[in-house]
């Protein structure tokens, strides 16, 4: 799920045991690590460790997304105590990878208590972004500013809404710490999660799917028409590994939705992913490419069409940024969290080699905190807007250490995939056990619209 980080429309090593020199890779891995992967892997995982260790005891946190830049000041007042689910959905899923279950359990009870108490709401949703730290007793405080000169709170609308993506993305998360663990809360937890995106945020007009969410504070939030098919990969992920866990004729329903949505958004004569539709869910947004959006059905629907993995062809044209990847088609600069996926899709798609020089660009973009910045640039561009309350593109992303941008260089120095039971990256990986096949569905013909 991409995080949107509020720009004009706001008011504006360590003591401890060390892990092993080496870290073993993820099952499957078909080669020798390259050093400066292993290098990634094992400091990675240190500092995820440690971010989670330096809150005093063993109960449920959430980690802060973004840290001070070195000699950049301080943060944007609606990030500075910001915990973005999608962050800490990928740093628990990473610390799963780096075999820290404890750690990671931390993050999962934080979710759970979340879905459970909420300051308003009573349906198991979560907010896309919470108040960073040890959580207190009861509801889970949002994040948020005191503004002096007008003497007011603030919260971001962005952080009070749910974003259906960032849902599915902790439902992974508690599915990945079910699956290390063995404690069934966190199945219950990712079973209520999915529940709730099942009920509440599908759309059987064609193509069918799951819309955006929700934006702005309650109790009358703005309800998103737009269908994404990155969110419509997570949900499908998500749903499919349940099923696999539970004989819910939910679970297999959804994964089904999910599914047809995304090979609905596949363009045969381009050889991509278009981003989703627009607000009225149904006519194709065939204008800005996402590279998560291209890369991610990859890696999350097994045995995908041998079409299409013309996507890298797509991604090495209209991506590319110099020594790494951006964000958007025809970028303005490297995007780290990105570059990191692609080199996860790259080593699935047997292109390991072509990953190679990737791992020394991201090791390259290590702050002192060993948290990755978000972007070597001080500022790149997404071409989209973070809300319907938006009047420009709006949502960029900063030269900031980066909590999703760590975890997403760990998952791909581990070979580790997010989206399937054990991480599995390698095609001959099993699929999880969905009784339906998802129905065929006509991909939407942009040509007559583009």
């Amino acid at each position: 799920m991409r995080l949107p980080i509020p720009t004009a429309r706001l008011p504006r090593l360590v003591a401890g045991a060390l892990l092993p020199a080496v870290l073993a890779l993820a099952p499957g891995a078909a080669r020798a690590a390259e050093p400066a992967q292993q290098t990634l892997l094992a400091d990675g995982c240190k500092t995820l460790a440690e971010r989670v260790s330096r809150e005093s005891g063993n109960g449920p946190l959430f980690l802060a997304s973004y840290e001070p830049a070195p000699g950049g000041g301080p943060l944007a007042p609606a990030l500075r105590n910001a915990a973005f689910v999608y962050d800490n959905a990928l740093a628990g899923i990473a610390l799963v990878a780096c075999k820290r279950p404890a750690e990671a359990r931390r993050i999962a009870d934080a979710v759970l208590q979340a879905t459970r108490q909420d300051r308003h709401f009573r349906d198991a949703r979560l907010r896309n972004a919470y108040r960073a730290g040890p959580l207190p007793a009861g509801a889970v405080p949002l994040p948020g500013w005191w503004d002096e000169p007008s003497k007011r709170w603030f919260e971001d609308a962005y952080q009070a809404g749910t974003a259906t993506g960032n849902v599915a993305w902790a439902a992974l998360l508690l599915l990945a710490v079910h699956e290390a663990t063995r404690d069934a809360r966190y199945l219950d937890g990712a079973a209520a999660l999915m529940g709730w995106v099942h009920a509440t945020v599908p759309d059987t007009s064609a193509p069918a799917g799951y819309i955006g969410g929700f934006f702005g504070h309650e109790p009358k939030q703005t309800r998103q028409g737009w269908k994404s098919t990155e969110h419509n990969v997570d949900t499908y992920a998500a749903f499919s590994w349940l099923a696999s866990q539970r004989n819910d004729p939910r679970w297999r329903d959804g994964a089904a939705r999910s599914r047809g949505f995304v090979g609905a958004m596949w363009q045969a004569r381009e050889g991509r992913f278009i981003i989703g539709t627009r607000d009225d869910g149904r006519a194709p947004n065939a204008g800005p490419s996402a590279l998560d959006a291209v890369l991610w059905p990859l890696i999350a629907i097994p045995d995908p069409p041998q079409d299409w993995r013309r996507n890298l062809a797509w991604v090495e044209a209209k991506h590319r940024a110099g020594a790494g990847y951006g964000f958007k088609g025809g970028p303005d600069g490297i995007w780290t969290e990105g570059t990191g996926q692609a080199a996860l899709v790259l080593q699935a798609a047997g292109q390991a080699q072509q990953a190679q020089p990737l791992w020394q660009l991201l090791l390259s973009q290590r702050a002192p905190s060993g948290m990755l910045y978000a972007t070597p640039e001080a500022r790149i561009s997404t071409g989209l807007s973070i809300g319907p309350t938006s009047t420009t593109e709006d949502f960029h992303y900063f030269h900031l250490p980066h909590l999703g941008a760590t975890a997403w260089a760990v998952l791909a120095a581990a070979r580790w995939n997010p989206f399937r039971p054990g991480g599995c990256l390698e095609p001959s990986c099993p699929p999880p056990a969905i009784a339906a096949a998802a129905p065929a569905t006509a991909p939407i013909n942009t040509a007559a619209k583009e």
